[in-house]
């Protein structure tokens, strides 16, 4: 990179998520730049609930192996470190202790040898308990108030960590540091105050770094690598056929934020409304002027918990005469089915039947601006959610034999209605779940919410 300082820290990105892989000879790249570390994101709340509360990893095992065996090897070969952020997508004790199976794994093949840490994001009901009866549990935005009923329904809830436990890690002479749940640029964060640079840079340089190319162009999962200095962030990516631009940048620094230049993060802003986002050249870019203003510490809390069981089946129409009164006969199926269910004896206030029509408006729901013109065919999804497994699975075989065999207006057809992609057509999906926590915890200490475990990893130094 050009225009370097003396004192400026290089910190690689491998991919979005780990399991999203990234080409070997990025890696290669970044390894030839002589980096201070290399890590990636394991996670995100986007991909919904389930993760969370299932304790099953967002990405597959295989795939996240072969990410982390590039890493660990190249970061032993360097004897630089390796971080992880929110491990297995969610960032749950289940998720963690996959991704520190994978490491041990990957160190015996190799054999390798490394202090490894642990951090622990998955948080106590009792103390979470204690905390609400403290008053330090507060909803954001329009969130409602945490009842201690809440917590005790959850399936599992995670702590959102900031820097501090992989700086304490870091001092502690970890070179493999695997995060539970955090926020994204932690990991980054830490690193670079861990060398001494100030909080602005370093949180600014995190947020490029989370989603790794992400930040340059064409997008693709490929690793990112940024220099942070004193007064400074700069970012290329290693894969020739990417290039950072200042539009490129930018976008990513408004990555999942409600405002252009003010940035919440555990204890403090990021303000960047003076910032100047400039290219070095056709593939590099550099950002100056961001700045960062310390507030109270918070952590944000994350719970997920059970709502029911799921059955699901998938039909399509291209009969002109039903898509033209499509609505009404949604309604029709909706009504018949409730009645046949109510004759298995089961409540209707056991389960719910959702109809997704795509084609029409399944994307936007209600929120469909284009209301004329009838399309040539519809894909119908219809899901019960049930208070048990077979509650769900026998609404949807009335559901479906409804959609499928069920007269309507003008009607020429004497067999079904709907065509079936799938044998078995119904698809028991199990339990699911829901988001229940959009609230902070103030909090004094930065760590203690997170536990750290060290250990040895292959035979001693």
């Amino acid at each position: 990179m050009s225009r370097s300082s003396s004192n400026a820290v290089r910190m690689m990105s491998a991919s979005g998520i780990l399991g999203y892989g990234f080409p070997e000879a990025s890696l290669k790249a970044a390894l030839e730049h002589d980096p201070h570390m290399i890590g990636v994101d394991g996670g995100s709340s986007d991909p919904g609930p389930h993760y969370l509360g299932s304790g099953k990893t967002l990405n597959s095992r295989l795939a996240m192996k072969r990410d982390l065996s590039l890493l660990l090897q190249g970061a032993i070969r360097r004897g630089i470190p390796m971080m992880v952020g929110t491990c297995g997508g969610a960032g749950g004790e289940p998720h963690l202790q996959v991704c520190a199976d994978i490491i041990r794994e990957v160190a015996r093949e190799h054999k390798l040898s490394f202090k490894m840490a642990l951090i622990h994001s998955e948080q106590d009901k009792g103390e979470l308990q204690r905390q609400l009866a403290a008053g330090r549990i507060r909803p954001l935005g329009n969130a409602p108030e945490l009842r201690p009923e809440d917590i005790d329904g959850a399936e599992r809830i995670v702590g959102m960590m900031g820097p501090e436990p992989y700086r304490e890690a870091l001092a502690a002479g970890a070179q493999v540091i695997l995060g539970g749940r955090g926020t994204d640029p932690a990991p980054w964060v830490a690193l670079a105050m861990h060398h001494g640079l100030p909080a602005a840079p370093a949180w600014y340089a995190g947020k490029i770094l989370e989603c790794a190319c992400n930040a340059a162009i064409p997008k693709k999962h490929d690793c990112l690598l940024v220099e942070v200095g004193e007064d400074y962030v700069q970012a290329q990516p290693l894969n020739p056929e990417l290039r950072c631009t200042p539009m490129s940048v930018a976008v990513q620094a408004l990555h999942e934020n409600a405002s252009p230049v003010i940035r919440y993060e555990p204890g403090g802003v990021v303000d960047s409304q003076d910032c100047r986002i400039q290219a070095v050249d056709d593939r590099v870019v550099r950002v100056t002027g961001m700045r960062w203003k310390p507030m109270p510490y918070t952590i944000k809390l994350e719970g997920a918990r059970r709502v029911g069981y799921s059955a699901v089946t998938f039909a399509a129409t291209r009969d002109p005469g039903l898509i033209g009164q499509i609505d009404s006969f949604l309604t029709f199926v909706r009504e018949s089915t409730a009645t046949k269910v109510r004759a298995l004896g089961i409540s209707v206030e056991d389960y719910q039947l959702v109809l997704r029509v795509y084609g029409r408006n399944g994307v936007m729901g209600s929120w469909e601006p284009r209301k004329d013109g009838d399309p040539l065919e519809l894909f119908i999804i219809a899901e019960v959610v049930g208070k048990s497994q077979e509650i769900a699975n026998a609404a949807l075989s009335l559901a479906r034999v409804t959609l499928l065999h069920s007269d309507f207006p003008g009607r020429m057809c004497r067999e079904g209605n709907m065509a079936f992609p799938f044998s078995p057509s119904d698809i028991e999906r199990g339990p699911i779940y829901e988001f229940m926590l959009q609230h902070v915890l103030e909090t004094d200490d930065p760590l203690g919410m997170f536990p750290i475990e060290y250990e040895q990893v292959g035979a001693t130094a």
